[in-house]
């Protein structure tokens, strides 16, 4: 081999060690950056990971406090109990006594509804709930769509049992209102309705007053289920019933001596299809409640399309002083 062939293999080599060490280097270099950022990355995660254990220990620690505990919950026209599957494991969760309530006709009480002609009917087993509550005894009451009406008539006569009233998306209505005017804007007028929905029951036969209302399939999935998730529609679909007329179409006597000394909170759903935002600030604006709470993307079911929303409002809620 040549002088200069051995120079050129020996110049080759030396690169080549060269670039093996600067990549080792680098390579060690990349090492302790990465641990040390690792490291750094892990304290922080587990900072991170600690705030919400931290956070859920002091939420508990502050509930736990709470005197009134008992959450009772009323479902809107047609649905049930059932409706609230999702929000009485998550206030079960953290320590709160949670109870869904079937309104007479309703979820798996077996109440014929076109029996049911009044708003004293209707409200029954809330009403028998209330009566049975200890002396010292007071609750919290959520009432969802036309549930809201049970709720201010539980408000007007067991003032005292109440701690609480939360109207979700509900019909909260004034003095000499009826339930029904507050969805006339989507429905119609309650005379109009009565002539010529067709969705009404004739339970007593056609040339007898409606007993009855339930809407089409694909109506109810557009107005009440326009941003919940397939499975609770399909739920919905095979466990929604009819709702007894004669309690939504009741005018509702409130005082402010009962009905006005009760603590009133709403809230909003901002996709609302069956009770519109506007009408819903219309409620609030003609009857004010002592706070609003607002939940974004929720249709008229927030127990199904935002219930960690409408569970955190609901804590916030029983936390107020």
């Amino acid at each position: 081999m040549g002088r200069s062939q051995r120079k050129m293999l020996a110049e080759e080599e030396f690169l080549h060690k060269q670039a093996l060490s600067m990549a080792l280097h680098q390579h060690q270099l990349s090492q302790r950056f990465d641990g040390s950022m690792s490291r750094r990355i892990g304290s922080t995660s587990s900072r991170r990971h600690a705030d919400p254990l931290a956070n859920e220990k002091k939420l508990l620690e502050s509930l736990e406090k709470i005197k009134f505990k008992k959450i009772v919950l009323l479902h809107g026209e047609g649905f049930g109990a059932w409706c609230w599957y999702k929000t009485i494991a998550q206030l079960e969760e953290v320590g709160l006594q949670p109870t869904a309530l079937d309104l007479t006709g309703s979820g798996i009480d077996l109440t014929d509804t076109n029996t049911v002609t009044t708003l004293a009917e209707y409200s029954k087993p809330l009403i028998k709930y209330l009566e049975n509550l200890p002396v010292d005894e007071k609750v919290i009451l959520v009432g969802h769509s036309s549930g809201g009406a049970c709720l201010s008539y539980a408000l007007e006569h067991f003032p005292e049992k109440i701690s609480k009233a939360i109207f979700l998306c509900a019909t909260m209505v004034s003095n000499g209102q009826r339930p029904f005017d507050v969805f006339a804007e989507e429905l119609g007028s309650a005379e109009r309705f009565m002539k010529e929905s067709q969705f009404l029951i004739y339970g007593n036969g056609k040339d007898k007053p409606p007993t009855g209302f339930m809407f089409e399939k694909q109506l109810m999935k557009g107005l009440y289920f326009n941003q919940s998730p397939t499975k609770d529609v399909a739920l919905a679909m095979v466990s929604m019933r009819s709702t007894p007329l004669g309690p939504i179409m009741e005018k509702l006597s409130l005082t402010p001596e009962k009905y006005g000394t009760g603590r009133r909170f709403y809230v909003q759903t901002l996709e609302d299809r069956a009770l519109s935002p506007d009408v819903q600030e219309k409620l609030v604006r003609e009857n004010p409640p002592e706070r609003v709470f607002k939940i974004k993307g929720s249709d008229h079911c927030p127990f199904f399309s935002k219930p960690q929303s409408l569970h955190k409002i609901l804590i916030e809620i029983v936390q107020i002083p």
